[in-house]
Formats: C-alpha cells, sequence, structure tokens
C-alpha cells in the first residue's frame, strides 16, 4: 500500500477499527504504528451492556483486555501501538473529548514518529468514529508534509448511503477524496489477506459479541480515499 521508506500512522478510535478496516494494509507495511484514541479506561468498575456481551465483567476489565488484544493483533502484523487516554463514548457522562483536544493529541504522535502517511477513517455512524475522523481531518489534511488517506470504516460502510453522504461532506468543505487503487500481485494480497485474518482472530472478546457472522465485512476488501485540499 505504501512506499517501503514512508512512515505510515493509522489512527483508529477503538481497539480493533485499524485492523478491521486496514489490516491487510498494514501488513504490507510492516513497522507502521497504529494510535488507538479510545484506549482509556474509566476509574469506576461501571458494567456497560456491550462490554457484558463481550464476556466482562466491568469496564476496568474490559479495556484491560481489549489493550492486550490489540498488542497481539498489531504483533501479528508486525506493527506498534501506540494508546491514547481517552474514553469511548460508552464510558462518557459528558462532551470533554472534543475535535481539537484529540487533534492535539493526535499531532504530538504524527510529529514523534515522523510519519508521512496517515490513514484515517471516513468516521461513518458511530459517535467515537465521526469524532475522530473529524479531529484527524484538523491534524492532517491540511498539512502538505503529510499524505493522508481515508479508510472505510468496517461494519458501518456496508449501511446506506453512509458513505456516500461522507465523501459529499467533505467536498462540502473543501476537501477532495480520490479513491486509491493500488493494484498488488496476486501472491502478495493473498498474503496480506491471510496475515490480516490471524491479526483478526486474536481479537476474541469483540467477534464473541460480533457473532459468527456478524463480523464478515471486516474481512472483505479493503476500500481507502486520498483527501486532500481543494
Amino acid at each position: 500500500m505504501t512506499d517501503t521508506h514512508s512512515r505510515l500512522l493509522v489512527i483508529s478510535p477503538h481497539l480493533d477499527d485499524a485492523v478491521f478496516s486496514c489490516g491487510a494494509a498494514l501488513a504490507a507495511s510492516p513497522g507502521a504504528v497504529v494510535c488507538t484514541v479510545f484506549a482509556g479506561a474509566p476509574r469506576d468498575e461501571r458494567v456497560t451492556e456491550w462490554d457484558t456481551q463481550c464476556g466482562f465483567a466491568d469496564a476496568r476489565d474490559a479495556m484491560r483486555t481489549r489493550r492486550a488484544e490489540d498488542a497481539a493483533a498489531l504483533e501479528v502484523l508486525g506493527a506498534r501501538a501506540v494508546h491514547l487516554h481517552f474514553l469511548d463514548a460508552q464510558y462518557m457522562e459528558d462532551d470533554a473529548n472534543t475535535p481539537a483536544y484529540i487533534a492535539a493529541s493526535l499531532l504530538d504522535v504524527i510529529h514523534h514518529h515522523a510519519c508521512d502517511v496517515v490513514f484515517i477513517p471516513l468516521g461513518l455512524f458511530h459517535s467515537d468514529h465521526a469524532l475522530v475522523h473529524e479531529a484527524s481531518c484538523i491534524a492532517c489534511v491540511s498539512d502538505t508534509s503529510v499524505t493522508c488517506i481515508a479508510y472505510e470504516d468496517c461494519l458501518y460502510r456496508c449501511m446506506n448511503g453512509l458513505v456516500q453522504r461522507r465523501i459529499a461532506e467533505l467536498a462540502s468543505q473543501g476537501i477532495e477524496a480520490t479513491p486509491l487503487l493500488e493494484p498488488v500481485d496476486a501472491g502478495t494480497f493473498q498474503r496480506c489477506f491471510e496475515t490480516k485474518q490471524r491479526a483478526v482472530q486474536r481479537y476474541a472478546s469483540q467477534l464473541r459479541a460480533f457473532g459468527p457472522h456478524g463480523y464478515d465485512d471486516v474481512l472483505a476488501l479493503e476500500r481507502f480515499w486520498t483527501l486532500r485540499h481543494v
């Protein structure tokens, strides 16, 4: 997916989104960095419906296990994990997570790792995804030293009209989205896809909640858009 000399960063809303949506691309870019925004754990031991479906007793148990699952998945792909402290929506009781606040943290990561190619979510449907999309656009779309590539958020990209609506919204903001078509030879694609399949299985808690066919889209073709201001 990227030049062998590029320093790739994938920005992930949750502890699975980067691998679910970009796992094959990560497998093709060993040494990439994956920065997960909502990797923080609440101080109390609250219980949410989603964590219960995943088999956890409380939120702190959930985040401890999910960070370990993420590290194991990225190890399969030869990628490095950066976990930020922000709490995802199911743990929040106010609007303390703002796009500007998150963007500042993302800029620190981009500069610290000297990344010149950044993959960001299109930000479809889920409020956390939309928030990270907005923050990511603030952090890197206008930066001419960075190539900004949006990935279609797996599971949500299949919902009617969401991708088209986001592309139209970006156009209204003066951001041009061009489909990224980088065919690779069949052998490389198959190797990367098989590696992604192994990495996906490391997220055992999340797959439990999705059910046996609830994550089929994760194993479909990954799709990307190059973003630039016009």
